[in-house]
């Protein structure tokens, strides 16, 4: 049986706060600590992509400065699709936390899904406003709405199987 099918097999029902407490005890404040610093990280990176752009917009004759229109969102989605659509499953804020993302069978995020988490996130952020945060205070898993609607659950990455 390979590794992806025992997941499926071991985790049919998906992460259930009443399996394992630990893996959702902390998770609020954990998230919100670990999104400062992914804002943290994204505002550095769009600083020296911008002088980047800079640089290349004198190169060539101001047709690079376009993608200032774009920077700081271009920027979070490719930091988001690489880090929480890798390998170790966390951005580098949810890492400094303790915190990876699973799918609901426990499956590894892939990097278009991670993009269309982050998409998600600010898009009900903006239309819903922070309301849309109440819903982890309803959720067992303590899930927000774009983690409900993607099928995806934060864990602690300590307590994971």
């Amino acid at each position: 049986m390979s590794y992806q099918a025992e997941i499926l097999e071991s985790r049919r029902g998906g992460f259930g706060a009443t399996d394992d407490p630990a893996l959702f005890s902390g998770l609020r404040s954990k998230r919100i600590m670990a999104f400062l610093i992914d804002t943290a990280i994204i505002a550095f990176f769009t600083v020296m992509a911008g002088i980047l752009i800079f640089f290349l917009g004198i190169f060539t004759l101001g047709l690079a400065w376009f993608a200032y229109a774009f920077l700081w969102q271009g920027v979070a989605l490719t930091y988001t699709a690489i880090t929480l659509g890798g390998e170790r499953a966390s951005t580098l804020g949810m890492r400094a936390m303790g915190l990876e993302m699973r799918l609901w069978h426990g499956g590894k995020p892939y990097a278009l899904l991670a993009a269309m988490h982050a998409l998600l996130f600010w898009f009900s952020v903006t239309l819903l406003t922070p309301l849309v945060l109440l819903v982890s205070l309803v959720s067992d898993r303590k899930r927000l709405l774009h983690d409900i609607i993607l099928g995806t659950v934060v864990i602690n990455a300590d307590r994971r199987f």
